[in-house]
Parts: structure tokens; sequence; C-alpha cells
């Protein structure tokens, strides 16, 4: 009953936003399917047509409870007259939906516009008229009958008419109704350029480059620390510690140094010198022990790079050997995201290409980044490889060890292909196969070879051809329509 109802106001009726304003009449109420139409439409008030700004258009088929089955459609005005210019794909009702803007004040409504066979299809013998071949089971099982009968639960059997016979195998006759209420949307096989986004998980990683360690050269002890503490942010030669020489194989060169300098043999002195600062030795202390003429056992250690301290091995007044790490320094205004890379994404991603990469501490935030390497190695656990991303990192903001989510997007490598929707394409393992929307309600299945995809299209390599229409939504029915019609097909009737 309310169908009926909104059916028989559906052509007089336009809501807007208020109780009393603007109406919107249909000019047009019947147009023919499967070519473009164009839909016109007036907005009236007190008599007078309105002029409307900004207009946005939605065509969707309804009232059937089909919302979500739109096609697509361009809006203009026309002396005041809007005009919808759209291909209505199937027979029945299609909602029309406008929105804009008139004499400053937002309006929305919606008419009803009903679509129509196109006339070679209007003149097609009605079912009734159509013969007859024979009659099958209506449960799909191998029993046919010349004449009509019922099962023994009472069902009538489904009669099977010539002209379905002369069909490709597996190809299936659906009306409006059914397709409304199975939901089936249809999508055009295009040309497009298929660019590829690549998601991964990460972590951040210190920048192996900016890293660097101050390791004892010779003997000695921790005197004084002047810097204590890990975190600390050090420039080069900033003084780090001060230290008791013990190792007299550095006294006797400070001594040589020293000698060298006094007899007027410069450049002994300069060798000397050389050496000392191999063992760590500042220039400031060099100049001290000449001023002086005396080798000294206290010697000030300087901040090799700048950097924050990451590791500091060194406490006041411990004794330290020859070779043992004393602070670990790492310049953390650019760091690493290891990101690990699904196997089958590995021949997309390459060196120099631009990443974007979020963090869930601050998800609407972006860095940008670049990939610097993609690592050889394969973890057999997991199949996946490390991609090595560097992203600037302001302020120190990132810290190592901190999760991220990585974006790559990979272009297109073969420019313009063949595209339907992913979920046009019904896989069962063997085959993959799309079907394709015919007039009169038809669908015919076709077997189509696959190339690359991203998350939304998939490249058509054979099967299909451009300007072709493919169902995007209700393909699972179709496709078991269409196995139960293939099947029958082979059954025939009994002789």
């Amino acid at each position: 009953m309310n169908r009926i109802l909104f059916s028989a106001l559906a052509f007089l009726l336009a809501f807007s936003a208020a109780s009393a304003g603007p109406v919107f009449k249909l000019l047009d109420p019947a147009v023919t399917s499967g070519v473009v139409q164009k839909v016109r439409l007036q907005i009236v008030d007190g008599g007078k047509v309105m002029t409307i700004s900004n207009p946005q258009v939605r065509v969707d088929m309804g009232p059937d409870a089909m919302a979500d089955m739109t096609v697509v459609a361009k809006v203009s005005v026309v002396n005041g007259t809007v005009v919808v210019e759209t291909n209505l794909s199937a027979p029945g009702h299609w909602a029309v939906s406008i929105s804009g803007v008139v004499n400053g004040k937002p309006v929305r409504g919606s008419v009803v516009v009903t679509a129509k066979k196109k006339s070679a299809e209007a003149a097609s013998p009605p079912p009734a008229t159509r013969k007859i071949l024979y009659y099958r089971n209506p449960m799909g099982l191998n029993d046919t009958s010349p004449v009509p009968k019922t099962d023994a639960m009472g069902m009538a059997y489904v009669p099977v008419y010539a002209d379905e016979q002369a069909l490709k195998p597996g190809t299936i006759r659906l009306t409006t109704e059914k397709m409304q209420r199975a939901g089936v949307r249809t999508s055009d096989v295009t040309r497009s350029a298929l660019a590829k986004t690549v998601r991964a998980s990460g972590t951040v990683a210190a920048d192996e480059t900016r890293q660097a360690v101050l390791s004892a050269r010779f003997t000695g002890f921790v005197e004084k620390l002047y810097v204590a503490q890990t975190g600390d942010v050090v420039r080069a030669g900033q003084p780090l510690m001060r230290v008791w020489v013990e190792s007299p194989e550095l006294l006797i060169k400070e001594a040589d140094y020293i000698g060298s300098l006094a007899s007027g043999q410069p450049d002994h002195a300069a060798s000397a010198a050389s050496l000392l600062r191999q063992f760590g030795v500042s220039q400031s202390e060099l100049t001290a022990m000449a001023k002086s003429g005396i080798p000294t056992r206290s010697l000030t250690i300087v901040a090799p790079a700048s950097g924050t301290v990451m590791e500091k091995a060194a406490v006041q007044g411990m004794h330290f050997a020859t070779g043992d790490t004393l602070f670990k320094t790492t310049e953390l205004s650019r760091v690493w995201v290891l990101a690990d890379l699904s196997e089958r994404d590995l021949a997309a991603v390459k060196k120099g290409q631009k990443a974007s990469v979020h963090f869930r501490d601050a998800p609407s935030e972006s860095f940008e980044g670049t990939v610097l390497l993609v690592y050889p190695q394969l973890d057999p656990a997991t199949r996946t490889a490390k991609v090595r991303i560097a992203v600037a990192n302001p302020n120190a903001r990132l810290r190592i060890g901190q999760y991220a989510d990585v974006t790559i997007a990979v272009p297109s490598a073969s420019g313009s292909v063949l595209t339907v929707p992913v979920a046009a394409v019904v896989d069962d393992g063997t085959r993959q196969v799309a079907f394709v929307a015919k007039s009169g309600g038809l669908f015919e299945p076709r077997v189509v070879k696959l190339g690359a995809r991203n998350a939304d299209r998939v490249e058509i390599l054979a099967g299909l051809a451009e300007g072709e229409r493919v169902v995007s939504s209700g393909n699972f029915l179709i496709d078991a329509e269409s196995n139960l019609q293939a099947a029958i097909k082979t059954f025939g009737p009994k002789k």
C-alpha cells in the first residue's frame, strides 16, 4: 500500500528544507532507458519559476529501495529550467535529487522519473507469446517435462524459452524488480592510469650515517664528566669529560712533542702533534702544553660530532682501557623509517620514490619521505623485506623505535590501460568472470584475463572491450543464476 501511495505522489511531490517553499516540478515524467536523455524540471515558488545556482544532482534507482544504484549525471540551468543529462540504464523508477541555492537560501528536492524500454525492446513479444521448449524442475534437478506440471512439493516447473536457449551459455535475463531487490549495479569498462598504492608498517630508526662513537684511545681514569646523562644534545668539539692519563705511551709522545718545540724542530713537532691528535688530544691541549713546556696527565676529551647522546658508558671515577666505548651520539635532524614490505609489492617500489608516513601519536600529521633502499634479503617467516625511507625530523619530533604507517604511491608503468572495478570480477580460483550488461535485462558471462590492480580497479588484458558495462554489485547472485542456467542447458528435455 505504501509503495502504491509513493508512486502516485512521486510525480507531484517535491520537497525542500522548509515545509512551505519552492516546489520541484517535473517536465519530463517518462524517458527512454539505455540511452542518454535530458530530464527537465523547474523550481516553482508561488507560481513563479525560480532560478537555482550551484546545482548538484544525484540520480539513483528509486523509490524501490535502490538508493545505492546511481548513474552518472550532468546538470545545467537553461532559462530557469534545470536540465539533467543522464543515461537511465534500466527500465523502472529513478529518483532525480537536486540541491542548490535559490534567492540565497539552500533548497533540496527530488522528483521521480519513469524509464521505459527502448522501442525495439518494447516491441518484443510478451512472455506469453514466446515459444516454450520444455519445463524444467524448479529445484534444478535433471528432470524436465514437455507440459506444465508441479513437483512433489507443489512447486510449478519453470518454462524454458527458445530465445533463451539461443543465448551464450550462462547468460541470464533479470526483470527490473529482481535487479532492484538484488542491488545490481553496473560500471563502465574504461581506460585509466592504474596507479597503485603500497601500504606497510614500520619503525623509526637512527640514520646510520649520522652516528658517532667516542672510544678510548689510551688507558686512564675519568676525573670529571661535563655531560653526565643520556639525551643531552652536544655539538662537535664540546667538552665531554676530563680524564687522567695512565698510558706511558701517550706521556712519551707528549714529551717528544714538547722537546721538538724546545729544540727548534718544527717539522718533528708537527709530526708529534699529529700523533697526539690521533690519541684524542685536542688542539687546545696541544697549545697549553706548548706554552707550559710540561707534559700533562689531565686531558679534556671533546665530542667528535654533533648529536644527541644515546649511550653513556663513562662514569666519574671509572677506569677505562684502550678500545672501551665511552659515548655514542646520533644526529636526529633526519631519521630512517624501516618498513616491512610484502613480497608481492617488492617489484613496485624503487629507490627515489616518495612516501607518506604517519605516526600513531598524531595520525592527522603527515611526513614526506624518500625511499633510499629496498633491502636485498627477505624474511622467510613473514615473507617481507625491509624498505629504508629517509624522513626529516625537525625539532627531534620523531623518536627511535616509534611505530609508523607508510604509504607509497606507485605510478602506472604502462600508462592508460583497460580497467574495471575490482568488485566486477568473480574469481572462483580457476577462472575470473565478469558479467556484461546487455539490453533487455540480459547479463552475459565473460571469462577475463587480469593484469595489475590497485585497491579499487583491476586491469583487463582480455575478455572485455572499452565502453561495455559490467556488473559491479550483486554479481554473486547473477553468478549463481548463470551457473544454474548453464547447468540446466546441459540437461535438455528428456527424449
